[in-house]
């Protein structure tokens, strides 16, 4: 005894791809449609201003960067000079022969270089925390213009919902993509037929097959009430979407 079913062969996976950005749709290649996709863009939305922004972002980045070297090696020197400073102040104040107006003065000077010194610092702090926060912008930017140039690579364009010069905003569907590396078979059986269902040998047209059921969703399904449904995953057909016979069988 065999439990039969007929099933559609479908794509492993149809993703319906939506908008994370805004912006005008400036390119659309309708040529792809039903085809698979390569490296190459098939809808293009307008991120030539991103890229300005990220062009200008690189040449701050630089220059701050260049800043921050030179404070880096002011701070370098200035401790230098605070250390001698330090130890000269030690060494004056201990002098009977010096006057405190020049004790004084000399300590005026080693605070006055204490503070050039946190200046600095506090200066090259302010400008790390400029370099952290373009660096951040220009990742962001990075994922901008990519999502701004949609490609999916190795997956099928099934269909394009939006037209050239049309603006898009985020959430809006602009295409379907199907990856077709493989195809799904979905059946729907009964509570009884549950039993076993993936020890079951599967047979299709009425061939035997190396395939399994590899997935069974054990809550019974909106449409087929009462039925679970359960799936085969099988290679790549040259043609998806026609119908198959499916013969579960013990042998």
């Amino acid at each position: 005894m065999a439990q039969v079913y007929y099933a559609k062969v479908e794509p492993y996976e149809m993703k319906t791809i939506s908008s994370n950005v805004s912006g005008e749709v400036v390119y659309i290649n309708e040529d792809m449609l039903g085809k698979k996709l390569g490296k190459m863009p098939y809808i293009k939305i307008d991120d030539t201003l991103d890229k300005e922004e990220f062009s200008q972002l690189q040449k701050k980045v630089t220059y701050l960067e260049q800043t921050a070297r030179l404070d880096e090696e002011m701070v370098s020197n200035l401790e230098l000079i605070l250390e001698k400073k330090e130890k000269n102040y030690e060494r004056v104040s201990k002098l009977k022969m010096k006057s405190q107006v020049e004790k004084d003065r000399e300590f005026y000077d080693l605070i006055a270089s204490k503070n050039q010194l946190i200046s600095i610092k506090k200066e090259l702090n302010n400008l790390k925390v400029q370099i952290a926060d373009l660096k951040l912008r220009k990742k962001q930017l990075e994922k901008i213009i990519k999502d701004k140039n949609l490609v999916d690579k190795g997956g099928v364009l099934y269909a394009i919902y939006v037209k050239k010069s049309q603006v898009v905003n985020p959430g809006m569907v602009l295409a379907k993509v199907a990856d077709t590396s493989k195809a799904l078979l979905t059946i729907y059986v009964t509570e009884e037929e549950l039993h076993n269902i993936e020890k079951k040998i599967v047979y299709i047209d009425g061939r035997k097959t190396a395939y399994k059921v590899k997935r069974v969703l054990k809550i019974a399904d909106e449409k087929n009430i009462s039925k679970y449904m359960a799936q085969i995953i099988i290679d790549s057909p040259k043609i998806f979407s026609k119908l198959v016979k499916i013969e579960l069988r013990d042998k």
